[in-house]
């Protein structure tokens, strides 16, 4: 296994799990009343998350290349980068209750630092990390209890992982492409700027308006608090979901970019 595979690895993985903590962001912006505040650091996290969605593409475009010359079919290998997104999600997961308790107090020194820069060199001091290990919150099966499901829209759901698992594969699949037609090599793996910049509207489209007009309802308190805690649980799960359908979506849109472009 390479260096730049193994750095490919990590790299989906964090990608995952910081685009799923993100969710959870959600919850604290209710709970703590700071909706612009929280708003706004939402913002710069998915912004984050998405542009290191970028720098995977040279990555497997030099894994598709060296697979092309020593003449091996690298499916397994793409399919372990879709397991690191699915390894990242869950991972956030587990570790959402901490980031939350964690959020709240970067929420507390931003209001009086007013600096996002200042805020992230003192969160990556020695001292700060091992703080943050220390205070680990493990989940509890009481934090599902008496959860609103019903006043989620399945239909948001369903969305969620279909998109999510299109947003997965999205570079992934325009590489791997390039296997079924190598003589378009450079045609082929520029789509994937293409299939993810459908898969962003999408999400803006159909999903960020209605998860923040639940959330909106919430801090007016023209919802149950309970209604928002639901959603990020769901939209998470469905996240998960997504990322596992990456598996599926694969082959099936490889060989569908490579008839296209044929």
């Amino acid at each position: 296994m390479s260096n730049k595979y193994i750095f490919l690895i990590a790299l989906t993985l964090v990608i995952h799990f910081i685009d799923t903590l993100s969710y959870s962001v959600r919850l604290n912006s209710v709970k703590s009343g700071n909706f612009a505040l929280s708003t706004s650091l939402f913002n710069i996290i998915v912004l984050v998350s998405r542009t290191a969605n970028t720098f995977q593409g040279p990555l497997i475009g030099s894994l598709i290349d060296s697979s092309i010359s020593h003449k091996y079919d690298p499916l397994m290998q793409v399919r372990g980068i879709i397991f690191a997104a699915s390894g990242g999600t869950l991972m956030a997961i587990v570790l959402i209750p901490t980031f939350l308790k964690l959020f709240g107090v970067a929420m507390a020194k931003l209001e009086v630092s007013g600096s996002i820069p200042s805020l992230v060199v003192q969160s990556l001091s020695v001292s700060n990390i091992k703080r943050i290990a220390k205070n680990t919150i493990k989940p509890k099966k009481s934090m599902l209890d008496n959860l609103r499901y019903k006043n989620i829209p399945k239909r948001l759901l369903l969305l969620n992982a279909f998109i999510t698992g299109i947003y997965t594969i999205g570079v992934l699949s325009s590489n791997y492409a390039v296997i079924y037609l190598p003589q378009k090599a450079a045609t082929i793996a520029q789509s994937s700027g293409l299939i993810n910049g459908i898969a962003t509207i999408m999400l803006t489209l159909f999903i960020d308006p209605k998860s923040a007009v639940i959330t909106d309802e919430a801090y007016r308190g023209k919802r149950e608090y309970g209604d928002v805690k639901a959603l990020v649980i769901m939209l998470i799960g469905t996240k998960l979901i997504g990322t596992l359908l990456g598996q599926l979506f694969l082959v099936p849109s490889a060989r569908l970019l490579s008839l296209i472009y044929k």
